[in-house]
């Protein structure tokens, strides 16, 4: 199932033009967080936990503190904004790909699918599960 997902993913981030965004090396320096110690799991392919933001091109930008389990299961809170803030309420690492939904404060819910790029950066599509014509692409500075 994961499999599936991610692949319709990709495909989806291909066809919208591509997912690679890339940033000054100096922004990136100065957006690392701090990522808290753990152990990555063999099976996940690489560890999201820590806090890091995730930057959307449509300029909504979201900070997450994530937690990730030894079988690549996230948790986690998020905060877009000062007022809005949202849970992981579902979400994975499996191999180069992470998935994830935000449950929002405000009732929406987003979903995230995206890659690890050769770079060690994500970045991915976004859609918003009520109106999936609404959608965005998405990346990170921080490299996992």
């Amino acid at each position: 199932m994961r499999v599936r997902l991610v692949t319709a993913a990709v495909a989806l981030s291909v066809a919208l033009g591509g997912t690679a965004l890339a940033v000054p090396a100096a922004q990136a320096a100065a957006h690392r967080p701090s990522v808290a110690s753990v152990t990555k799991a063999a099976e996940a392919g690489f560890n999201v936990g820590g806090i890091w933001t995730l930057y959307q091109s449509n300029s909504s930008n979201t900070t997450l503190s994530v937690t990730q389990d030894a079988q690549g299961n996230l948790t986690g809170i998020a905060r877009a904004g000062s007022a809005t803030t949202g849970t992981i309420e579902q979400g994975f690492v499996d191999g180069s790909y992470v998935y994830f939904v935000i449950a929002w404060s405000d009732g929406s819910r987003g979903r995230y699918i995206g890659s690890r790029g050769a770079d060690g950066r994500l970045s991915g599509v976004s859609t918003d599960l009520a109106h999936p014509s609404s959608q965005a692409t998405w990346y990170t500075t921080w490299t996992f």
